[in-house]
C-alpha cells in the first residue's frame, strides 16, 4: 500500500449530514445558522478551500480545516472519448483508487432530453462477487467506500465537468447492496435540499442480486429505482456469468423482485450484457422476455465491452438486434445500447486496475 505523507484521514464534509454538522457547530459554541453557510459553500458554491468560505469567521475556518477534509477524493486523471463520455479516476486517503463515469444523454436512443448528464458512481474499492464480465473484481475486494467517498464522486464530477449531474446510477465499481448502510447515508446526503437536492427518482441502484438487501431496500421510503444485473435468463446460463446465482438462484431473486414491485412505483430494469455464444441465443431471449413480462420490467441490452484479461467476445450487431427483436416482438420494452466509452477503458474498474497494477498495489480486504 502506498503511504501519502500528510494525508491522515479526517472526516470529509461530503460525508457529514446537515444534522451532524449542526451538532458539531453547537459543540464548538457556534450559532446554528453557520451550518447552512458551510453546506452552501461545499455543495452549491463548490469551494476549493476553507479559506474561500469568506462569510465565516477566520477562527471557524481554522476549526474546520483541523477537523475535516473538504473532499474525500483527490482527482488524478480524466479520460475522455470521442462521444464526450468522460471517466474520472480519484485517489482515496489510503492510496487506493476509484472511478466515476460521466455519460451524456443520447436522445436518439433513449428519448431523453439532450442536456441530461448521468454519472456512474462506485460504491466499493474492488468487488467480492466475481461477475465474469467485470474488471472490478479482478484484483479482489479491498474495502467499502464511506458515505463521503460515495457522495463526493458526484460533487467532484460536477466540479470537473462544469455541469450539473441530474441522473445517478450506482453501477460503478463494487456491489452497492453489499455496502448498503453507507450507500443509504450517501443517498440521504445527495437528495437533501441543502446539498445537491437530487430527486430519488433520478437515482438507480444496480445489484447482482443480493436478495435480503433487495427486500431491505424495498422498505426504504424513497422512490429509488432498481436495476438487476441479470445476464442470464436461466440458472444454467446465469451461473456461468454470475457466481452469486448459486447462493440466490433466479426463483429466489424473482420472488424478491415481486416483493419490490409490491412496494415501489418505479419500473424495474433488467440489465443484460450480451456475450457471444454464451448468453445471446434466441432461447435465452425468449426466456428473458417471459421474466420481463412477469416483472413488468424494461430490459437494457448491452453488447459486451472487452475487458483485458478476459476471453469473452462481443456478438455481432446482427446477432444483438435479433436478440432485441425477440423481446420487442413480445411486447417488452427493450433498448440495445451500443455502449459509450470503449476508448477510455469504460468497463467497470479497468482504469483503476491499470493504475494500481502499475503502482504495485495489492488488494488487501479490510
Amino acid at each position: 500500500m502506498i503511504w501519502h505523507p500528510g494525508r491522515m484521514k479526517l472526516p470529509s464534509l461530503t460525508g457529514v449530514s446537515p444534522a451532524a454538522l449542526a451538532d458539531w457547530l453547537a459543540a464548538q459554541g457556534e450559532p446554528s445558522f453557520r451550518a447552512a453557510q458551510i453546506l452552501e459553500w461545499v455543495w452549491k458554491k463548490k469551494a476549493a478551500s476553507f479559506e474561500a468560505m469568506s462569510n465565516l469567521p477566520a477562527a471557524l475556518r481554522e476549526k474546520l480545516a483541523t477537523s475535516f477534509q473538504l473532499s474525500a477524493l483527490e482527482h488524478v486523471t480524466t479520460q475522455g472519448s470521442a462521444d464526450t463520455t468522460r471517466k474520472f479516476l480519484f485517489r482515496l486517503h489510503d492510496g487506493r483508487y476509484v472511478e466515476s463515469v460521466l455519460i451524456p444523454a443520447n436522445p436518439a436512443l433513449y428519448g431523453e432530453k439532450s442536456d441530461r448528464h448521468t454519472l456512474c458512481v462506485s460504491s466499493q474499492v474492488g468487488c467480492a462477487y466475481g461477475c465474469k464480465f467485470c474488471a472490478s473484481g479482478l484484483a479482489g475486494f479491498t474495502r467499502n467506500l464511506d458515505a463521503g467517498e460515495i457522495a463526493g464522486q458526484v460533487l467532484a464530477a460536477e466540479q470537473l465537468a462544469g455541469e450539473r449531474v441530474d441522473n445517478l446510477v450506482f453501477m460503478g465499481m463494487g456491489e452497492p447492496l453489499a455496502n448498503l448502510e453507507n450507500l443509504l447515508d450517501a443517498i440521504a446526503l445527495i437528495t437533501h435540499r441543502q446539498t445537491l437536492h437530487l430527486g430519488a427518482r433520478h437515482l438507480t441502484v444496480s445489484t447482482s442480486g443480493l436478495v435480503p438487501q433487495i427486500r431491505q431496500l424495498a422498505e426504504h421510503p424513497q422512490q429509488i429505482r432498481l436495476a438487476i444485473s441479470l445476464h442470464g435468463a436461466t440458472d444454467e446460463v446465469r451461473q456461468q456469468i454470475m457466481p452469486i446465482n448459486r447462493k440466490w438462484p433466479l426463483a429466489e431473486l424473482f420472488a424478491a423482485l415481486d416483493f419490490w414491485n409490491q412496494r415501489k412505483k418505479q419500473k424495474l430494469t433488467l440489465e443484460y450484457i450480451l456475450i457471444d455464444r454464451v448468453n445471446d441465443s434466441l432461447e435465452q431471449a425468449a426466456a428473458l422476455a417471459r421474466h420481463a413480462r412477469h416483472l413488468r420490467a424494461k430490459v437494457n441490452l448491452i453488447p459486451y465491452n472487452t475487458v483485458q484479461g478476459l476471453d469473452w467476445k462481443r456478438p455481432s450487431d446482427t446477432r444483438c438486434r435479433a436478440f432485441r427483436d425477440v423481446l420487442v416482438n413480445t411486447g417488452v420494452t427493450a433498448t440495445l445500447r451500443l455502449e459509450k466509452g470503449h476508448d477510455i477503458d469504460a468497463a467497470c474498474g479497468q482504469l483503476r486496475l491499470k493504475r494500481e497494477t502499475a503502482e504495485g498495489i495489492v488488494a488487501e480486504a479490510v
